[in-house]
């Protein structure tokens, strides 16, 4: 989000707001399948090694924790977030490789053209998707910073190709996620935002083709829940001159 607009100050303030309680608050809406999605997330975004990793909107900090698990020596791993309460949060986590922490803006990342070999976004591509046209541009932005051969690995929620299962998904939503959201946290205007994004978000093909139309190679899709979720894991192509 971009920091200090009058725009988008309400949404950062709402994740200050729900800081302490963001984690607890996913894993009972979730019944603990947030942190196990984000496993597999991370399987599949560090299959191809690399020595610079960045975690956009990390939040709390449990990707980049993640990341920190399976990281090599030589490998740094990068936390960039909007919310400094979320970030002091992170701060806290117990990494098992040393993390260097970002208040950043991720339509303008501080970072050069291809510095970075693994950009992951968990959980928050919702909270960027302003329009499909600020969302390519921000998807254009994550590939301006990768290497060539780069990936990009986003896991967020979705929607189920059942329309019967998208609707108890959408009832679900509707009935618990503000309603105990916003006991756990104590912010109601936090969770009825959280809630509204997730039932309006892209399924698994239009997301698909905002990555293709921001220059992103290979796109594949891995389908979670019935498709209540998806990976989506895409490569910043190779350019051979002849």
């Amino acid at each position: 989000m971009d920091i200090g607009t009058e725009t988008n100050r309400p949404i950062q303030e709402i994740f200050g707001e729900v800081a302490a309680t963001y984690e607890k608050a996913n894993r009972v809406l979730t019944l603990g399948l947030d942190r196990h999605w984000r496993k597999r997330a991370a399987r599949r975004a560090v299959r191809q090694g690399g020595t610079r990793w960045l975690d956009v909107c990390s939040g709390t900090g449990e990707m980049a924790e993640i990341l920190s698990r399976r990281a090599s020596a030589d490998t740094q791993i990068i936390a960039l977030d909007f919310s400094p309460p979320m970030l002091s949060r992170a701060r806290g986590k117990a990494m098992s490789r040393p993390a260097e922490f970002v208040l950043g803006d991720v339509k303008r990342l501080p970072f050069p053209d291809a510095s970075v070999d693994l950009i992951t976004l968990s959980f928050a591509t919702r909270n960027i998707n302003l329009s499909k046209e600020i969302l390519t541009a921000t998807f254009r932005e994550f590939r301006r910073v990768l290497r060539p051969g780069g990936r990009f690995v986003n896991l967020e929620t979705s929607q189920p190709r059942n329309r019967i299962i998208r609707k108890l998904f959408h009832g679900y939503v509707r009935l618990l996620v503000k309603r105990v959201g916003s006991r756990i946290s104590g912010s109601l205007a936090g969770y009825t935002y959280l809630s509204a994004t997730i039932s309006r978000f892209y399924g698994v093909e239009e997301l698909r083709s905002i990555l293709s139309a921001a220059g992103f190679a290979s796109v594949t899709v891995k389908r979670l829940l019935f498709g209540a979720a998806a990976i989506h894991t895409s490569t910043k192509a190779w350019k051979f001159v002849l």
